[in-house]
């Protein structure tokens, strides 16, 4: 082996990263990741984790961290591909496990309750309980706290300081009258109502704890402008990923007021003896058991967004096939799960998923995604149009429609001079989720897409050639290019009566680019019911006692379609959820009695 540094890369969930490996004395001495795309607050610890395993075990065949395994063994590839250098062979590939507890007694503890998931309700909650006096402890399945919302960027307010001095207020009374008539009143109006209003002091309390807002935004024109947006602590543009660091805050905020985290911890069921909640039980990754004895739980787990087997099961969808998600990994129904087996009713009416549209695995490809979400002619497999091009702004209903269509996909296309006049003069179509500036960058992953055969772009120089690629037959596209030319050049849609101004034609000038859009999902929603309170059905008009939930595993508030009308839902919903559990939760506690101090941590 020779001693040195060496440089490799490997694989990570967003992209490639590089590592750095100093080789001393025929050992590993040191390893850094140099560079990196991952997202914020979902890879972070594994970047230093990962490193720290490594050197310790000098081995990369290590384990994981908990909801970052691509960024764990893209690292741990990169680390392999740069020891090959020094000429190390297999010497460093011996696996290498977290010890082990299996053997080791089970540690109990005693907590005035537990919350189960620390994505944004389950840190609220945790801040909140503590406010009450409350001590919590929290099991979460991941290496970090946050949940999907570290990729996300901000909760909604309704009727906020930030909206009025940006004179875009919205009131509760139209808020809420906007809400119900969207779902058609087949939500529970008494929750909604309780959440709305307590969001303009959502906004506020985390504002108290050092959060920052870069404004009140709409998602596209028809919206409100209720999406808070979190500014990042170091002041760069926000942008996907940007509520990382309010998550940072809340649980900074939570050890303070006495919340201890328990992080690569699931917990593994709620224990219940006569019908009450007694207790949790948990085991961390690295085999410790936990038995946690507490009068009230409240489950937070995000859903089962990346569960491949219960989103067929539950909601015939084909994870990563035909339907993408944006979720972290090891969101898979463990909280409803739990639930359903402590009492609590399941709610197959319920459940259902936050439908967007995307390119598959687009972070890798955001940048292009933004560049083809343009109103220009959008297809089906048979080579139809099938909706008005001018509505995919709304994320909600285009993937609704794409959802209808075979495969739950359809065909964007354009060709290289109308990308051209969106990167010289701006897109028809820009928000703050995927800005003017995509487009810069969007070529240069267009031929990544290439070198890589990736399905979600397609490039042709001829229609015979896009047609075969598209597996359409020639003449059908060719008709129904033409039909759609014609429309543009008299400047009137007759079909689906999409507004002039995106009538483009569509003349395969330079090149034809084709984006290959999926139905997909933030998360799922539902799964149980709960009031305004947090409390879990079990019945019609029963409740568990002493089972709350929060967030997207709770979440029955949208119908059938999430409302992009009011954006920043979700997320303020499960910060507000999290906050109305905690409060309904403390209020039992104190009404019987059953409040406890946390031991044996």
């Amino acid at each position: 082996m020779k001693d040195g540094m060496y440089t490799a890369t490997g694989q990570g969930q967003d992209g490639e990263l590089t590592v750095k490996v100093t080789v001393t004395d025929g050992k590993l001495a040191d390893v850094e990741v140099v560079d990196n795309h991952e997202t914020p607050g979902v890879s972070e610890k594994a970047l230093t984790e990962i490193p720290k395993r490594i050197v310790d075990g000098q081995s990369y065949n290590v384990d994981v961290v908990s909801g970052a395994t691509k960024t764990s063994q893209g690292i741990s590839g990169a680390v392999k591909a740069a020891l090959v250098q020094a000429d190390v062979g297999e010497a460093f590939s011996a696996h290498v496990t977290q010890t082990s507890a299996d053997d080791q007694p089970v540690k109990h503890l005693s907590a005035d309750l537990v919350i189960i998931g620390a994505g944004p309700a389950g840190l609220a909650a945790a801040v909140t309980a503590g406010e009450h006096g409350l001590k919590a402890a929290v099991f979460e399945k991941n290496g970090v706290a946050g949940g999907t919302a570290n990729m996300g960027m901000g909760p909604l307010g309704i009727d906020t300081d930030i909206q009025r001095k940006g004179f875009n207020d919205i009131s509760v009374p139209e808020a809420l009258e906007e809400h119900m008539t969207y779902t058609h009143y087949r939500v529970d109006e008494d929750l909604v109502q309780t959440y709305f209003n307590l969001s303009a002091n959502t906004i506020q309390w985390l504002e108290d704890m050092g959060v920052k807002f870069a404004g009140a935004f709409k998602y596209f024109k028809e919206s409100n402008a209720t999406w808070h947006v979190v500014q990042p602590d170091d002041g760069s543009q926000p942008g996907p990923g940007a509520a990382a660091d309010m998550n940072k805050h809340l649980k900074a905020r939570a050890e303070a007021l006495g919340a201890t985290f328990y992080l690569e911890t699931p917990a593994t069921a709620i224990t219940r003896n006569n019908g009450q909640i007694t207790g949790v039980t948990a085991q961390a990754t690295n085999g410790q058991r936990y038995n946690v004895t507490t009068q009230a739980v409240l489950v937070a787990t995000g859903g089962f967004g990346s569960n491949k087997k219960m989103l067929h099961d539950e909601l015939g969808l084909n994870l990563n096939e035909d339907f993408f998600t944006f979720n972290v990994p090891g969101i898979e129904g463990d909280g409803l799960r739990m639930m359903w087996q402590a009492g609590a009713k399941k709610d197959t009416a319920s459940e259902n998923v936050e439908t967007i549209y995307l390119l598959p695995d687009n972070f890798q490809y955001f940048n292009a995604d933004a560049a083809f979400r343009q109103p220009n002619l959008l297809i089906n497999q048979r080579g139809d149009r099938f909706m008005n091009e001018g509505d995919m702004g709304n994320t909600t209903f285009t993937g609704n429609a794409l959802r209808l269509q075979p495969g739950n996909y359809a065909y964007c296309i354009m060709d290289q001079a109308m990308l051209d006049d969106y990167k010289s003069n701006g897109p028809a179509i820009a928000d703050i989720v995927h800005p003017a500036s995509c487009f810069v960058d969007a070529e240069d992953e267009i031929k990544k897409a290439i070198a890589n055969d990736y399905e979600g772009i397609i490039v042709a120089d001829t229609l015979s050639e896009l047609a075969d690629k598209l597996c359409i037959d020639e003449a059908k596209l060719q008709d129904t290019i033409d039909h759609y030319n014609q429309l543009c050049v008299q400047n009137l849609d007759t079909d689906f009566h999409k507004p002039a101004k995106f009538l483009k034609p569509i003349r395969g000038n330079g090149r034809y680019i084709v984006g290959k859009y999926f139905t997909g999902a933030y998360s799922t929603l539902g799964g149980i019911r709960t009031n305004k309170l947090g409390e879990v059905y079990a019945g019609a008009d029963e409740i568990v006692p002493g089972l709350y939930s929060a967030g997207q595993d709770a979440n029955t508030i949208y119908g059938d379609s999430y409302n992009f009308t009011l954006p920043g839902n979700s997320m303020g919903f499960a910060v507000n959820s999290g906050r109305m559990a905690a409060d309904g939760l403390a209020a039992y506690l104190k009404a019987t009695g059953s409040a406890k101090t946390p031991v044996g941590a």
